[in-house]
């Protein structure tokens, strides 16, 4: 299928995505019929290879689609960003069966990386799996986990069982014995992921559910993961920003506001000053989406530089972006019906998630600087 056509495929499931948006934000639901719409469209195995049943798009169609996702609706963006991620490690790694599962749409999937101990440093997790019997015994404490109660499979990573490394990758059926969620989210944003806790006493699965060489897991989740997750994170935090710009465009070009002057918002120096910073914002962050993507997916000897970048630009521009739309839509701004609230409630999420925003920053001046990452 062609980028054209997948994004064709996105926007013709965006009605479904954004009419329950608010409902999804304000009951803090886990957005199950917007993802029906996407698996209905095919698109939860858009960078999945046809001959699994996906659409055979590549990483940027994977990114460019969450962005289309995520103007309509911030939650379903961040719930499809973790589905694909982990299909693109299931589908390097895992069995016929479950590339197909997730290719197809019949399996969702998540990342459950983040631990208590480790923090957004994902990449050194402290559970364990041991051999126990003929099966590996998994105990954990996981953190956050997108989708926890919805997803069919976690990417789950672990200390390796024998081998020298930081991880080790397994495939994780969510109805595992011995897997349990913790609490509900009540978050600030992103309401309805249904990112909880995940705890781990005693679960037990094959040996070859693992994904990769046993230790192998720090390298799949720089190599794989990490571009993949920056990408689409970043292309959600665009997202957010490109709707916010829109929902503040539409309210201070609406009816008069001042009715003594017979003057728009939109009328005021000040007001337009402060449009036009978010437009060239947004702009540019897309800007360096693209460039990415295309680093990417050409192989250029700057595409590590991109993915630290596009994280951290996209979730800055994200935030600066919709402060500024409250800003200039005041006091109506904290009116739901506005629909800035919420992006700006939103655009909080992805600075904190690993790497952070200032995790990056590190990272990105050891790159110039001509250091290494770790």
């Amino acid at each position: 299928m062609s980028r054209v056509e997948i994004l064709q495929s996105a926007d013709q499931a965006a009605p479904v995505v954004g009419e329950y948006a608010r409902q999804v934000d304000q009951d803090g639901t886990f957005p199950t019929l917007s993802i029906g719409a996407l698996r209905e469209a095919g698109l939860l195995g858009v960078g999945q290879p046809t001959d699994v049943g996906g659409l055979g798009g590549s990483l940027g169609d994977c990114a460019l689609t969450v962005h289309r996702v995520a103007q309509q609706c911030a939650s379903t963006a961040m719930v499809l960003t973790m589905h694909l991620s982990g299909a693109l490690v299931i589908q390097a790694h895992g069995s016929e069966a479950q590339k197909r599962a997730v290719a197809t749409g019949r399996a969702l999937s998540t990342l459950a990386f983040s631990e208590t101990g480790s923090r957004s440093h994902f990449w050194a997790p402290l559970s364990s799996a041991t051999r126990d019997a003929d099966a590996i015994r998994l105990d954990a404490q996981k953190s956050w986990c997108t989708s926890a109660d919805h997803a069919d499979l976690y990417v789950w990573s672990s200390r390796p069982v024998s081998a020298d490394g930081l991880s080790t990758l397994w495939v994780v059926p969510r109805q595992t014995e011995g897997l349990r969620t913790k609490g509900s989210f009540t978050g600030l944003g992103l309401r309805g992921n249904n990112s909880l806790p995940i705890v781990a006493e005693a679960a037990r699965i094959p040996e070859g559910n693992r994904l990769g060489a046993d230790g192998a897991g720090f390298d799949i989740m720089m190599g794989t993961v990490l571009p993949a997750f920056n990408l689409m994170i970043a292309a959600g935090s665009i997202g957010i920003a490109r709707a916010c710009l829109g929902a503040t465009i539409a309210h201070v070009s609406g009816p008069k506001h001042y009715a003594h002057t017979h003057t728009a918002l939109r009328d005021l120096p000040t007001i337009r000053n402060y449009v036009a910073r978010m437009q060239c914002a947004t702009d540019s962050a897309h800007a360096l989406l693209i460039d990415a993507i295309d680093a990417i997916e050409n192989g250029r000897p700057d595409a590590m530089l991109r993915v630290l970048q596009i994280k951290a630009f996209g979730a800055e521009t994200a935030l600066d972006v919709t402060a500024l739309g409250m800003r200039v839509c005041g006091g109506a701004a904290f009116r739901k019906d506005v629909g800035v609230e919420r992006n700006f409630r939103d655009a909080q999420a992805a600075s904190a998630m690993g790497p952070t925003t200032d995790v990056l920053y590190d990272f990105i001046g050891k790159a110039v600087t001509g250091m290494d990452l770790f």
